[in-house]
C-alpha cells in the first residue's frame, strides 16, 4: 500500500468533541504532534463503539504522549453529536470525531469501501512532520486493542527520539532495543 511514511494529504473536516462548538480540523492542525486518526464504518453500530469505548479509556495517557486523537467515520459531525448525546458508551468520549461524508480523508488513507460508502475499521499513527508511521487495517469483525495502539506509539516515539535505535517485537517502554549493525546479523 505504500503509505508508511508518506506525509498526510490535505484535507479539511468538521469535528465534534464534547463540551466544544463544532470546529474544523485541517492538517495543519496536526503540525507539531503525533496523531491517532481511528476510522470505523458507521455511528450507531456494534463493534464500532467497543472499540471507542476502548479509546477512550487510553484518552488520558495518549494525552499525556502528546498525541491527538480523531476518530473518524463517514458520517457527518451532526450524527457524531447525536451518538454522543444517546449512547451510554460513546458519551464517555472526550477525543475529537471528523465527519467524513465527502470521503476525503477516507480516500486520503485508502480506506474508503466505494461500494458502501463506509471507512474500513483502519488506524493510522502521524508523526509532528505529518509523516504516517503506523497503520492497522482489520476487517468489519474484528475490533482493535487500544493497549497495543498504545504500546505502538511509545515505540515510534522511542525510535523518533533516538536514531539508530530500533525497537524489537513485543517491546514495552524502558526494555531493550536493538541499533542495527553488521555484528548483529545472523545473531538474533
Amino acid at each position: 500500500m505504500g503509505i508508511i511514511g508518506s506525509t498526510i494529504k490535505p484535507f479539511k473536516a468538521t469535528a465534534f468533541q464534547a463540551g466544544k462548538d463544532f470546529f474544523d480540523v485541517t492538517e495543519q492542525d496536526l503540525a507539531g504532534k503525533w496523531a491517532v486518526f481511528f476510522f470505523y464504518p458507521a455511528d450507531f453500530t456494534f463493534v464500532c463503539p467497543t472499540e471507542l469505548e476502548d479509546l477512550g479509556e487510553h484518552y488520558n495517557t495518549l494525552q499525556k504522549l502528546d498525541v491527538d486523537v480523531y476518530a473518524v467515520s463517514t458520517d457527518t459531525h451532526f450524527s457524531h453529536k447525536a451518538w454522543h448525546d444517546t449512547s451510554e458508551k460513546i458519551g464517555k468520549l472526550k477525543y475529537a470525531f471528523l465527519g467524513d461524508q465527502l470521503h476525503t480523508l477516507s480516500k486520503n488513507f485508502g480506506v474508503l469501501r466505494e461500494e458502501a460508502g463506509l471507512a474500513d475499521r483502519a488506524t493510522f499513527v502521524v508523526d509532528p512532520d505529518g509523516v504516517i508511521q503506523i497503520m492497522e487495517i482489520t476487517c468489519e469483525g474484528v475490533g482493535r486493542n487500544a493497549n497495543e495502539l498504545v504500546r505502538k506509539i511509545k515505540a515510534a516515539q522511542y525510535v523518533r527520539a533516538h536514531p539508530g535505535q530500533v525497537c524489537p517485537a513485543a517491546w514495552e517502554e524502558g526494555a531493550e532495543t536493538l541499533a542495527p549493525s553488521l555484528d548483529l546479523v545472523g545473531k538474533i
